[in-house]
């Protein structure tokens, strides 16, 4: 699918309301095969490889990953599918786009889930902080090439409570991005390039889900701020889950997922 000058890598499973599922840095859509296809019983489930992810092209423009470039381009393939409002789903990276978007289409967006999720950083000094970080992590990809990038990445202290096994799946698929993609994302959308949006979560009226694992303290304290802030939200901390919820505890997260979607809470 083209668009905006981006071939972009579509999937759709289902029928039914639609649900749109965005992945993490350094994911793409494979990332949702198990949640797509769990959901597909009830919903028209749409995964998307993001700009520099999996199939999707990788512009060597970094502008071109801006969050408000995404979001842009997001309502472009909601318009080219023919969908009028869709349920939004993302993880992490793709959480921050979620929340983005519900905030500035909120008519396009029926209800919100945010997985591992944050508004960004609070200050302009943070901000600044995480730019020069994630620019300095860009030129390592470059210069280091993917496979060391995905070695690297995949023993973060964040992903401490994931399994061998899982650990290693997650590996081999980040293999399969283009490292000037992922570069370009760190530039473009990385969490000190984005607008923070802390200010403005009190806008955020439709039903919400923050979900958190238990083991992932930095992120259950930010969703907790979130919750407090959010009108119509609702948070669940899940148990036996570090930062990758969804790959952690599938079953249990797709059972909140299904709860929520179906508006029994």
């Amino acid at each position: 699918m083209l668009i905006n000058g981006v071939h972009y890598h579509v999937e759709i499973i289902g029928s039914g309301d639609p649900l749109v599922l965005l992945h993490g840095f350094t994911g793409s859509g494979a990332n949702w095969a198990e949640q797509a296809a769990a959901l597909a019983a009830d919903f028209r489930a749409v995964t998307i490889d993001l700009p520099g992810h999996g199939q999707t092209t990788s512009p060597s423009d970094s502008t071109c990953y801006a969050i408000e470039s995404h979001s842009q381009n997001l309502i472009a393939i909601f318009d080219t599918l023919d969908l009028d409002r869709v349920n939004l789903l993302g993880y992490s990276m793709g959480g921050r786009l979620a929340l983005y978007t519900a905030l500035t289409y909120p008519q396009r967006i029926k209800r919100l889930v945010l997985e591992s999720a944050s508004p960004g950083l609070k200050t302009e000094a943070e901000r600044q902080a995480r730019i020069a970080s994630d620019q300095a992590l860009a030129a390592r990809i470059e210069q280091g090439g993917i496979a060391a990038f995905a070695d690297f990445w995949s023993n973060l202290p964040l992903f401490a409570s994931q399994s061998p096994q899982l650990r290693q799946r997650l590996h081999d698929q980040r293999l399969d991005n283009n490292p000037v993609g992922l570069a370009n994302s760190l530039r473009g959308m990385g969490t000190g390039a984005q607008p923070s949006l802390w200010e403005r979560l009190g806008e955020l009226t439709l039903p919400t889900l923050l979900v958190a694992g238990e083991a992932d303290a930095k992120f259950t304290a930010i969703n907790r701020e979130m919750h407090a802030l959010i009108p119509a939200s609702t948070l669940e901390i899940i148990a036996g889950a570090g930062h990758t919820v969804h790959a952690e505890q599938p079953q249990t997260y797709t059972h909140i997922v299904q709860v929520l979607l179906k508006g029994l809470i």
